[in-house]
């Protein structure tokens, strides 16, 4: 098998395994799409796509990530959560992680119903907060979703037109 073959291959893995992540949390979705289009780009030895296009594919990257981290944060502080809350919505992601999707779904709103509580906050209050959190994560997900059909679609423009 030639160069150009593995490294059309690989793009390839990476696509599927990236719009896989986009709806499965333990896999990097929006960077694998990325690495997908360097291989892509590179199998072509970059000349449709050049390092121009894959610079605004990376800084697309890297907004998808900040969008969906503060998308969390903000849907947080939006329906009231305070500090403590915000810290336990991290800390509740992080331990999720641990438990899979259930853990990754659940895992933030606990964490910041959690904090809330320990910031001797009502459970009605802290359980709006943690709702907050999942509105946050809803939003992030939707984000990443988007700039990952912007990142292809702006490869294929480049590409063929």
């Amino acid at each position: 098998m030639d160069t150009t073959t593995i490294l059309w291959i690989t793009s390839a893995l990476l696509l599927i395994a990236g719009f896989a992540g986009l709806v499965l949390p333990a896999l990097p979705g929006v960077l694998l799409i990325f690495a997908g289009l360097v291989f892509a780009a590179w199998a072509e030895n970059f000349a449709y796509v050049g390092w121009g296009t894959i610079t605004i594919l990376g800084v697309l990257t890297a907004a998808a990530y900040l969008i969906d981290f503060f998308a969390g944060l903000f849907g947080a502080k939006r329906f009231g959560a305070g500090k403590y809350g915000v810290i336990g919505a991290a800390i509740g992601t992080v331990t999720g992680l641990l438990f899979s999707l259930p853990g990754i779904i659940i895992g933030p709103f606990i964490g910041a119903v959690l904090g809330e509580l320990y910031a001797q906050k009502d459970l009605r209050t802290a359980s709006t907060a943690g709702f907050g959190v999942w509105i946050g994560m809803a939003i992030g997900i939707a984000v990443r979703v988007a700039v990952a059909f912007v990142m292809v679609g702006v490869f294929l423009v480049v590409r063929f037109v």
